[in-house]
């Protein structure tokens, strides 16, 4: 038997040497996209290898590059190790190892994988009308959803094909079932009838539901049907406390990852491609209806299969008791709390939106004509011969650079060039008025057109937005928006977008802020006395800080008026010890706080001082740097795992920084984990008192919701008893701080104060 004929194709040539990486396993012909090794970012127009690919049996594509020119894949980390177009091989690059730790077992799998495949020891799966077949009749519909009743097994899969990403948006296609291993159906909604819709009520009732991304299928069920699910679980949830790191959780990146079926959707995939060209429909307008059934049913009826394979390997997490506490008592229960608020919907005020539009293109248009009264402008015109465009990043940098002549600041696009971007537009402001004038025109544009001519075609029928809110998508478990709008990431410096969130007659919104919540945890996890009674002693705390640790001759109230810096270099120390921030940084930040400089040297005396004062917090600090590096992983108080393999890395800065991200992850965990907690507790009541209020977003560390005048009192009083329970990380006499701002929009009056 001949061996089989293998080509491994790298961007450039390398010093890896991949026969010892392969550990001599087979013999193959290394290749290079690119002859050049001078360039650092190799393009398309770059590649110039000549390779018979059809003299080959197997082809392995070193890193992103070689896969993007030879696949219409993206990712290489998705398919590394896994068999693509029937030949290509893709794998991550090894020399990114030194630097990034993390990736080794990635390497080592599809390294093992490959190595299989070539052998023949990997065969192709195929999926057949045993794996996965589809129903259209009703009798035979209710037949298999009493069969599912009738199995012995505890829980069954579930998942559903919708054409839209939200209930109110479109209707749910067909949905995915399965009871038993690699056995699974789609069926198409289209044939229920009430009988159907009872068994299948029966089934959620009697079996433990398992979803992959829950949050999403739930509400469409719930809207549609009516459907309730006593029990489920979540296999994406699952995998975040597997790996918490974001990105990683798609049910297809796991099915290719942990079930013998591959890619099992690529030919639905390449269907759809096909149709589009065929009928010239654009990606962003294809919907899954125009899919016909015979197509969807057999990947749809694997979703429901690879649900039910990966969470027989997954619920074995729960043998850590820490991280089945986080699952059971956050993820879970959050879950169900966020498809409430996402249900619930951002309270926009139409009229308002509109209005703010026009304030806002008034405001962009005075913004262009300041800048071309600039003289700067007319002259660097009459030199180019042609209109100065300050969307062109090529006549930007032109104007900035080469004309007025200032320093670049080091930054660089992605290309190689000098960047021109808001962080380096505001560095280069301190030095020129036109980079000032731009940031102007970007910031005011950026308002309009990514926020208030985006929201007003997305509105529902109520006015209200209704966007997502994940719990899976940040390593420290903090909630992340995406969809619609991201409402983590509404403008801050200007309350148009903020004053376009408003109540309805007679309610008003509420918004309740953690105050110094991460501090507050520290102390408590340190056990610092000395920071624990800044705490107790009440006061405005930053100025008890300052107070505390340079011995200032006056009241707390007074700090503010006469040691406005100290009080900016306590704050600066304060912030910046749970991130790491050494002399420079702290420097850096006293400086543009107080607007005096305030030296390097300045900074390590305040850092000296503050530890001296704080000396068990400082212990508790470098006990847990040791830890992290050490162990390449750290828990949170409420069980939350970080694991941190970087800190085994090469690079200084980058162990440095995974030093720093587990540190600081043991107290924004924990505060954000107060605040969640003290959310899903606060809607679990306004579900039990049949409240009106409605809690519509988590922003950061605060919690948003449309109350009715009459329940204000009782709503905030009682969220203040829940963000301040004693979960076990309580100061007695002195809970952790919480703010609440009442008014008829979010941005408290500030809106009419701007803008009337």
């Amino acid at each position: 038997m001949t061996s089989p004929k293998v080509a491994l194709i790298e961007t450039k040539k390398s010093r890896v040497n991949y026969k010892s990486e392969f550990d001599h396993e087979f013999e193959f012909d290394q290749y290079q996209l690119c002859s050049d090794p001078t360039l650092k970012k190799v393009l398309k127009r770059d590649c110039d290898i000549k390779i018979d690919l059809d003299a080959y049996d197997w082809i392995i594509l070193v890193g992103s590059d070689a896969l993007k020119f030879y696949t219409k894949a993206t990712s290489v980390t998705e398919y590394s190790g896994k068999k693509l177009d029937g030949k290509f091989l893709p794998v991550i690059n090894p020399a990114m190892l030194a630097f990034k730790p993390e990736a080794r077992d990635t390497w080592e799998n599809s390294r093992d994988n490959i190595i299989k495949h070539i052998k023949g020891e990997i065969t192709d799966v195929v999926i057949t009308s045993k794996n996965a077949y589809g129903i259209e009749d009703t009798e035979e519909a209710n037949a298999y959803i009493q069969a599912a009743i009738d199995c012995p097994s505890e829980y069954i899969a579930l998942d559903s094909e919708t054409t839209g990403l939200y209930p109110r948006d479109g209707h749910m296609l067909g949905i995915s079932l399965s009871y038993q291993r690699d056995k699974g159906v789609y069926i198409n909604t289209e044939c229920f009838n009430e009988d159907t819709e009872r068994l299948l009520q029966q089934l959620f009732d009697e079996k433990v539901v398992i979803f992959h991304n829950a949050k999403f299928d739930i509400a469409f069920f719930e809207y549609h049907f009516n459907f309730n699910f006593p029990r489920f679980e979540d296999t994406m949830l699952l995998h975040y406390l597997i790996d918490e790191n974001p990105g990683g959780h798609g049910l297809k990146q796991l099915a290719m990852k942990f079930t013998p079926y591959g890619d099992y959707e690529k030919p639905m995939y390449d269907w759809i491609d096909s149709y589009r060209k065929e009928h010239g429909v654009l990606k962003n307008e294809f919907t899954w209806e125009s899919i016909p059934f015979e197509v969807m049913k057999t990947y749809a009826a694997m979703d429901a299969v690879c649900t039910f394979l990966i969470f027989e390997k997954f619920v074995k997490i729960k043998q850590n008791k820490k991280l089945k506490s986080v699952y059971d008592n956050i993820l879970i229960p959050g879950c169900r709390f966020l498809i409430d608020v996402q249900d619930n919907g951002v309270p926009f005020d139409l009229e308002r939106l509109t209005v703010s539009q026009e304030l806002m293109q008034k405001q962009i248009d005075e913004a262009i004509a300041e800048l071309y009264k600039n003289p700067v402008i007319s002259k660097f015109e009459v030199i180019q011969g042609k209109p100065f465009n300050p969307n062109s990043t090529v006549q930007l940098r032109s104007l900035l650079f080469d004309y007025i002549g200032l320093q670049p600041t080091g930054k660089k696009t992605g290309t190689g060039a000098a960047s021109t971007d808001a962080e380096v537009l505001e560095e280069l402001a301190e030095h020129s008025e036109v980079p000032k004038l731009i940031l102007a025109i970007r910031q005011k544009s950026k308002i309009k057109n990514t926020y208030l001519d985006k929201i007003i075609p997305q509105l529902d029928r109520d006015s209200r937005l209704r966007t997502g809110f994940n719990l899976h998508s940040t390593t420290s478990g903090r909630l992340s928006s995406s969809g619609k709008l991201n409402m983590q990431q509404l403008p801050r410096d200007n309350p148009i977008v903020k004053g376009c969130i408003k109540a309805a007659p007679g309610h008003k919104i509420v918004a309740m802020d953690l105050t110094t919540a991460e501090v507050y945890v520290a102390a408590i996890l340190a056990d610092d006395k000395a920071l624990i009674e800044v705490f107790r002693s009440g006061g405005n705390f930053h100025s008890s800080i300052a107070k505390r640790v340079f011995g200032l001759p006056c009241d707390v109230e007074d700090v503010a008026t006469l040691y406005k810096e100290k009080r900016q270099a306590a704050k600066a120390v304060t912030f910046g010890i749970m991130y790491g921030a050494g002399p420079k940084k702290i420097s850096e930040q006293v400086t543009k706080d107080s607007g005096k400089y305030f030296s390097p040297q300045e900074a390590t005396e305040v850092i000296t001082e503050y530890f001296n004062e704080f000396h068990k917090l400082k212990d508790w600090i470098t006990n847990n740097q040791s830890f992290i590096a050490a162990n390449g992983f750290i828990y949170s108080y409420f069980g939350r795992k970080r694991r941190l393999p970087n800190v085994g890395s090469t690079d200084a800065g980058i162990k440095s920084h995974s030093i720093r991200s587990g540190l600081n992850f043991l107290v924004q965990s924990t505060a954000s984990d107060i605040n969640l907690l003290g959310a899903i507790d606060m809607g679990g009541f306004i579900k039990a008192k049949g409240m009106k209020s409605r809690i519509f977003a988590l922003v950061h560390d605060s919690i948003l919701a449309e109350v009715p005048d009459n329940e204000v009192d009782l709503y905030v009083e009682t969220l203040q008893k829940y963000i301040q329970m004693d979960r076990g990380l309580s100061i007695p006499g002195a809970p952790v701080g919480c703010d609440f701002e009442i008014g008829d929009d979010y941005s408290m009056g500030k809106f009419e104060k701007v803008y009337g």
